[in-house]
């Protein structure tokens, strides 16, 4: 069993940073796949970025430039960080990990973006 526990929202003005953290229990992490997603209200739960095990990442398009994913496989922990932040921004973001069959998510931390 994972656990995935987000740490990092809060409440900022447009423009501003904020970094995420994903702190995963077990001891699948250095060989799981983590993304970031985010749910804003009204609308589907989307990819934000993915990072594989040996570093490689994807970004959404709105996210491209902005946003930097990161893993420290030694501290079991996933990071997102957010820059040039926008009002659209705003939502629930969840952490995921995912080996092979088996996907776990976090229980989501809440980015609000003010204009």
């Amino acid at each position: 069993q994972v656990q995935l526990v987000e740490s990092g929202g809060g409440v900022v003005q447009a423009g501003g940073s904020l970094r995420l953290s994903c702190a995963a229990s077990g001891s699948i992490f250095s060989t799981s796949v983590m993304g970031w997603y985010r749910q804003a209200p009204g609308k589907q739960r989307e990819l934000v970025a993915q990072i594989a095990r040996g570093g490689s990442s994807t970004y959404a398009d709105s996210v491209k430039g902005r946003f930097t994913i990161s893993r420290d496989n030694t501290k079991n922990t996933a990071y997102l960080q957010m820059s040039s932040l926008k009002p659209e921004d705003t939502a629930v973001y969840y952490c995921r990990s995912d080996k092979g069959l088996l996907a776990y998510w976090g229980q989501g931390t809440q980015v609000t973006v003010s204009s």
